[in-house]
């Protein structure tokens, strides 16, 4: 369920603080650990480090972020892949290709 729209969005304000400290287009990551805070318009051309519960994953903020939760750009899984026996096969055959198309055109 959605949070009501009579209480507007959330927005961690130690985030804030932190935004009117630094300049604009300043270079230096915000550490966080508010992932369920969305991005507001005030944050657009900062860099923050959001945590993913293992490390800090450092994410620019674009003007198309702007209502999203931090949380959504630092994943908190690991995708290794799809596989099994056949993924592995065409694996294999995508890697020799290249090599053999590098002979012929030698």
């Amino acid at each position: 369920m959605s949070r009501s729209s009579k209480k507007g969005p959330y927005v961690n304000a130690k985030l804030l603080e932190k935004i009117a400290k630094l300049k604009p287009g300043d270079k230096t990551a915000i550490k966080t650990w508010a992932r369920a805070s969305e991005i507001s318009p005030e944050m657009v051309g900062f860099a923050f480090s959001v945590h993913n519960g293992k490390d800090f994953i450092t994410v620019r903020i674009s003007e198309e972020m702007v209502g999203h939760r931090l949380g959504e750009f630092s994943l908190t899984r690991k995708f290794t892949r799809h596989g099994g026996k056949m993924q592995k096969e065409i694996e294999k055959k995508a890697e020799t290709k290249p090599a053999e198309t590098n002979k012929i055109k030698k």
